[in-house]
């Protein structure tokens, strides 16, 4: 029993959380105010006791397993879910439905720790349905907008769709191997054409979750539809959890096929991020423009998993950390002015600087980091991504993708230029935040900063790999 309480340590204080919560719902209940107060400090809590009383092993004869660098993944999203608290706690004071929406959240959590953890393929894909159901749920949060009905409704055909590739994939890996252990199937792998079309089906379900290009369609619309806590939590933690366990998948389960693999991985990485590009370059609706930059990103993530060695993933897990801080910043002042104005297009933006300056340095800052400029940790994370993707000596790649830097630089300074230096005569009037939302954001813009002047992060992500 003390082995499973330890072990199982991270995904035990995510469900204690939510049955708190379930009991709280179902008494007399609380205010908003003090309900999210509760839920914050719970939140901090579960992120703090990620740092304590680690113990790596395997549980349910290897379904389970955990390692010091998955619990690491496992802190980083507990991070991104107590920054989501912080960040759009004006919005979540007005919801009349705020215990459902952190149940739903932490349901998915949950999901995604035990995604993180799978041993074998069943666990994986029980886990996987956990942390998708409830996130289609989420985006239907705004009950009186169309659109946000409509994000739900494409959130769970395209889920399903996914889920059903999944799964027939997991079928044909059965079986061709007559396993479905993580640590069975790498030493049953032949590379025969029945195991090249499963991992393909695979692939494509992978691909879904992380909308790498063609499988990309579905992402805009649902972030425009959804309320920005769930655009966020999507863009950011849905995203840092697939990526984590794809590269368990590859670099573990499918090593044996990395000659396969890598030329998938590539070819998407390079489409991925010349049409997230093209479209971010094309977009108004500040929503719809971070989604098409998160399928940017992705196809860069790409480049560092496609090295398959030690620094890719340690470039990697160190990307999703900074990507974190960066993407919440923006959607994080994306939201106080919408929440306040109603305001979400880019040319709206014009003149923010004049009425809100903290807001407009912190989005700067943001996008800055998601761009790659120094000093920000966005710089050293692509830096890092690109270096591992080098190794593999394909500079055709590597040149595609420093020009796909260059091209992301232009949109984001977009913005940037519409608040410091376009002219407005109605600018957005000066918008109000809570303490809650200044100090999510003053989080969210120190991470920026000192996660890349800070190299013991990345020796730590390092020595954990």
């Amino acid at each position: 029993m003390s082995e499973l309480l330890t072990i199982m340590k991270s995904e035990l204080l995510v469900t204690a959380i939510l049955f708190l919560i379930l009991f709280i719902k179902l008494g007399k209940g609380m205010k908003n105010e003090t309900m999210l107060l509760l839920i914050q400090s719970l939140l901090l809590l579960n992120f703090l006791a990620g740092f304590f009383l680690n113990e790596e092993g395997t549980l349910f004869n290897g379904m389970y397993q955990s390692t010091h660098l998955l619990m690491l993944q496992k802190s980083i999203l507990s991070l991104g879910v107590y920054l989501i608290s912080l960040l759009f706690s004006g919005w979540l004071k007005t919801t009349e439905h705020l215990p459902e929406f952190f149940i739903l959240l932490l349901s998915a959590l949950l999901g995604m720790f035990f995604l993180i953890s799978s041993g074998n393929l069943l666990m994986f894909f029980l886990a996987l349905e956990l942390s998708s159901i409830p996130v289609a749920a989420m985006a239907n949060f705004d009950l009186d907008k169309k659109r946000s009905s409509e994000a739900a409704m494409k959130m769970i055909l395209t889920s399903a769709f996914s889920s059903g590739i999944l799964l027939f994939g997991i079928s044909l890996v059965y079986g061709a191997t007559g396993s479905i252990s993580f640590s069975e199937i790498p030493l049953l792998l032949n590379g025969s054409p029945l195991q090249v079309l499963a991992f393909v089906f695979l692939f494509a379900a992978f691909a879904f979750k992380l909308s790498i290009v063609p499988f990309h369609l579905w992402t805009a619309d649902v972030y425009e539809g959804a309320p920005m806590a769930t655009t966020s939590f999507l863009s950011v933690i849905s995203k840092g959890a697939v990526v984590f366990i794809f590269i368990t998948a590859l670099y573990r389960l499918f090593q044996p096929m990395q000659e396969v693999w890598y030329n998938m991985v590539m070819v998407l990485s390079i489409a991925t991020m010349i049409i997230g590009n093209l479209f971010a370059l094309r977009q108004q609706n500040i929503k719809r423009f971070l989604a098409f930059s998160s399928i940017a990103q992705v196809g860069f993530i790409l480049v560092g998993i496609s090295s398959n060695s030690k620094e890719g993933l340690t470039s990697v897990v160190y990307f999703i950390l900074v990507y974190l801080f960066s993407n919440l910043a923006a959607f994080g002042v994306a939201s106080a002015i919408s929440s306040q104005t109603g305001k979400e297009n880019i040319d709206e933006y014009k003149g923010l600087y004049q009425t809100n300056p903290l807001l407009s340095w912190v989005l700067a800052l943001a996008l800055f980091s998601l761009a790659g400029i120094p000093p920000t940790a966005g710089f050293f994370g692509k830096l890092f991504l690109i270096t591992a993707g080098a190794s593999n000596g394909s500079y055709f790649f590597i040149i595609i993708v420093a020009l796909n830097m260059i091209v992301s630089l232009y949109y984001y300074l977009r913005v940037v230029r519409a608040m410091f230096m376009d002219k407005n005569e109605q600018p957005v009037e000066k918008v109000q935040t809570d303490l809650s939302a200044k100090l999510g954001l003053a989080i969210c813009a120190a991470g920026i900063v000192l996660t890349g002047l800070l190299s013991w992060i990345y020796d730590h992500i390092e020595k954990l790999v």
